[in-house]
């Protein structure tokens, strides 16, 4: 009898074995076995400093039910001792302060707090040697970036932006060696932006935007060999663009909006970044002509120049950017006063994705070529207010079908409203106000029913207003006063 039992309780603890086997090492679904301590405290810690989770993103945090790496937005890594290696709750709409024990959590690759309302300082998270992601945008964090963020030395991807932080750039922000995102825009921080970071040769992307930042742009900053999005905008840097810089073949974006930058662009400048695909300037004191170089980077896709002090004609080398969908050189100085002035507006036919053509308060003189019939189908905007323009307006501008808006006000524009106008079915924008025209405004305008705003104010328009304008169901702005029109407005129109 005896050795029938035998083999039987040799089974039973090795199954016994087997399952505590399981339960120790394969499974980390348990409750609180083999919990590390330092994790464990560290994420309670952080729970303690929400004061408001409306969304519950919490609420499996408890050490009754779950494994801390089974709770929300915890993941650990995939074996002993099972440390938190990610922690995301971005968009969860939490409240509180991040509490400082997260720099306890060492085996930490990602933080994302993103997309929250946390308040209070960055906590200090310098013991974070593994950390290679840390997203902090769009909360409502205050004080300083702290020095000690620089021992972080593998993060790649670093993003506070859309905070209240203020203060310098810490100057020790170059021992992030491997960083190849920084995004800082929208805060409020001070001062110059310091060299040192021109010695992190991994960066490809930095955004500085939407701060209070003074100085100029150091020039080794120009000769990051990856860089491939530069965003400097909404500051007060001053100085200007060097002449010096060679092929920078890795820039793509380049913004640098409403700051204080000045002198003339090299003109080779379209050979010094041939990939860019935005050029962002506007809000500037630029001078000079804009470069016939230009027309080199072939790929690009948005230029705006616009409130600048540029002078000379628009470029025709424009018309080599196949991919051009946006062109705003308003408020300039820029010149057309003969044919050969306005060359540039025959060239741009060729930009058969240009959707935005914006030259608004330039000097333009003369006519208004008949070629922009030729511009782009897909044109949607043509903004030419503001200049001293003449003459009839050419009828072929009635083949541009798909304009949403036509700016032609505050020239000296003379001659009738034609039937052009009628064949603008999709227009939603119309102005034509202080300007020269005569005769009656045509009963066609009844046909642009998506029109919401219409100003032919301040002309020598006269005779009756048509009854076709009743058509114009989108209407919201409608200025007629300074003619010589009689007659009703149409039920549900104002003047």
């Amino acid at each position: 009898m005896r050795s029938s039992k035998q083999p039987a309780k040799l089974a039973m603890l090795l199954l016994l074995a087997f399952l505590l086997l399981c339960d120790g090492v394969g499974n980390v679904h348990g409750k609180t076995i083999h919990q590390n301590s330092v994790d464990l405290h560290a994420l309670l810690d952080f729970k303690k400093g929400i004061t408001n989770d409306p969304r519950g993103a919490l609420s499996n945090w408890n050490t009754t039910a779950h494994h801390f790496c089974r709770w929300n937005g915890v993941t650990c890594t995939t074996s002993r001792p099972f440390r938190v290696s990610s922690l995301n709750l971005t968009g969860k709409n939490l409240q509180g302060q991040i509490s400082s024990s997260l720099g306890n959590l060492t085996f930490l690759n990602t933080l994302d707090l993103s997309s929250n309302n946390f308040l209070g300082d960055i906590p200090l998270l310098g013991n974070l040697k593994e950390l290679q992601t840390l997203n902090l945008w769009e909360n409502q964090l205050q004080g300083i970036i702290p020095d000690a963020l620089a021992n972080c030395s593998n993060l790649t991807y670093l993003d506070l932006s859309i905070n209240h932080i203020e203060g310098a750039i810490p100057q020790n922000l170059d021992s992030l060696s491997n960083l190849v995102v920084l995004n800082l825009a929208a805060n409020n921080l001070t001062g110059t932006i310091p060299p040192t970071l021109c010695n992190i040769t991994t960066l490809k992307e930095v955004y500085l935007d939407t701060n209070q930042l003074e100085g100029s742009i150091p020039d080794k900053l120009w000769q990051l060999p990856k860089m491939s999005t530069l965003t400097l905008g909404f500051n007060t840097l001053s100085g200007e663009i060097p002449k010096t810089l060679h092929n920078l073949s890795s820039l793509q974006n380049l913004g640098l909006e409403y700051n204080m930058l000045g002198n003339v662009l090299p003109l080779n400048f379209g050979e010094i970044f041939p990939n860019l695909l935005q050029i962002t300037l506007n809000n500037n004191s630029f001078e000079g002509h804009i470069p016939a170089s230009l027309g080199n980077a072939s790929g690009l896709e948005s230029i705006d120049l616009s409130f600048n002090n540029f002078t000379g004609p628009v470029p025709s080398t424009l018309g080599m950017l196949s991919q051009l969908s946006f062109l705003n050189l308003q408020v300039n100085s820029l010149e057309a006063r003969d044919s050969q002035g306005w060359e540039f507006l025959h060239a741009l036919k060729n930009c058969t994705l240009l959707e935005t053509l914006s030259l608004s308060k330039n000097q333009l003189h003369g006519e208004i070529p008949s070629s922009i019939g030729d511009l782009s189908l897909n044109l949607q905007t043509i903004a030419l207010g503001g200049n001293m323009l003449s003459g009839a307006i050419p009828p072929s501008i009635g083949n541009l079908h798909g304009l949403f808006k036509l700016l032609l006000g505050f020239n000296n524009l003379s001659g009738t409203i034609d039937e052009w106008v009628g064949k603008l079915i999709n227009l939603q924008g119309l102005n034509l106000q202080q300007n020269n025209f005569t005769g009656s405004i045509p009963s066609s305008i009844g046909r642009l029913t998506k029109l919401k705003k219409l100003s032919v104010a301040s002309n020598a328009l006269e005779g009756r207003i048509p009854v076709s304008l009743g058509n114009l169901s989108e209407l919201q702005e409608l200025n007629l006063s300074h003619n010589n029109l009689h007659g009703i407005i149409p039920p549900g129109q104002k003047p």
